[in-house]
């Protein structure tokens, strides 16, 4: 996997206001974990973010003025199989593809589906690879499958003994804490695109996002139990 482009708050802000001008904008595909969304809790601004798959690592952020009602994705996904020779793995791919200079922020996720690959691409990189017969000397065929972003999303309610990153993480995702805890030592938990100790706090408007397991955007707390506990409402995108 190559290493994933981030996007800093002062990126962010300045296309936030560019939005706010009223113009539509659209990253190229960044690293999801590093987007601090409480940046685009704005009533004046609707957004969009997109992968082309429900867990994606790689995303494209669309911003557009409020009165919009929506906008495309600007993600196409394409399988992309070669034809005879010996199979390819993922990086085999991403080394041809690298080749053709699409640009660094124009493909996201690939994944591999028995023998084919899904690719996630912008426009401008699908088109480039749809009229492709030959890649790196290999036939390959290249056809579009639709995009399936945002159909792993639901609301869950949990109900948690503390906003501890750990904890809430674990419940959202359904995993245990313990395990939950590796995936934060391993560097692989962000909370608003920084990385997160186990102890570190969870509020409404915060998004924790976890490497392999989706994100989760905290919306609200419903109510405190008796017992202590807290009544939560999660937005949980797998």
């Amino acid at each position: 996997m190559l290493p994933a482009m981030s996007m800093t708050n002062k990126e962010l802000q300045a296309l936030v206001a560019k939005a706010r001008g009223g113009r539509v904008v659209r990253t190229g595909f960044v690293d999801g974990g590093s987007l601090d969304r409480r940046l685009l809790d704005d009533p004046e601004l609707g957004y969009r973010l997109a992968g082309g798959f429900p867990d994606a690592r790689l995303v494209m952020l669309t911003l557009y003025p409020a009165h919009i009602p929506e906008v495309e994705s600007g993600v196409h996904v394409l399988s992309i199989t070669p034809l005879g020779g010996v199979p390819w793995d993922e990086q085999d791919l991403r080394v041809q593809l690298g080749r053709l200079d699409l640009g660094e922020e124009a493909l996201g996720d690939i994944r591999e589906v028995r023998g084919s690959f899904q690719v996630a691409a912008s426009s401008k990189a699908a088109s480039v690879l749809l009229a492709l017969s030959d890649l790196g000397g290999r036939e390959v065929t290249v056809e579009e499958v639709g995009e399936t972003a945002g159909k792993g999303s639901k609301l869950r309610e949990v109900v948690v003994p503390s906003m501890r990153a750990d904890v809430v993480g674990a419940k959202g995702f359904g995993v245990s804490r313990a395990y939950f805890q590796q995936g934060i030592s391993g560097g692989k938990v962000r909370l608003n695109g920084q990385p997160v100790r186990a102890g570190s706090e969870v509020r409404e408007g915060d998004s924790l996002s976890a490497e392999g397991l989706g994100r989760i955007d905290f919306r609200r707390v419903l109510n405190e139990t008796r017992r202590g506990n807290y009544k939560v409402e999660l937005e949980v995108h797998r």
